[in-house]
């Protein structure tokens, strides 16, 4: 008997996800500056810092909002 091909899709793109979280109290901040990382080809990049103000729940809230508004639009990229 003949076997079915079953097609599958290739491997998904890897990524690093660079993040940091840490809370403060409601005058603690006085600014915010990017974070630099260092590729691997010896340049350098930028990631922007974000700042949300609120409750715990609000806080959360607003992280997963933020969360998935960045994925949708990494989706709506085109590949590299």
């Amino acid at each position: 008997m003949a076997r079915k091909l079953k097609l599958v899709k290739g491997a998904a793109q890897r990524s690093a996800l660079i993040y940091g979280m840490r809370l403060f109290g409601p005058l603690e901040v006085a600014a915010i500056d990017d974070a630099q990382v260092r590729l691997a080809d010896g340049s350098a990049g930028r990631v922007a810092m974000h700042l949300i103000e609120g409750t715990r729940a609000q806080i959360r809230r607003q992280l997963m909002q933020s969360i998935d508004a960045f994925f949708e639009l990494l989706d709506e990229e085109p590949a590299r």
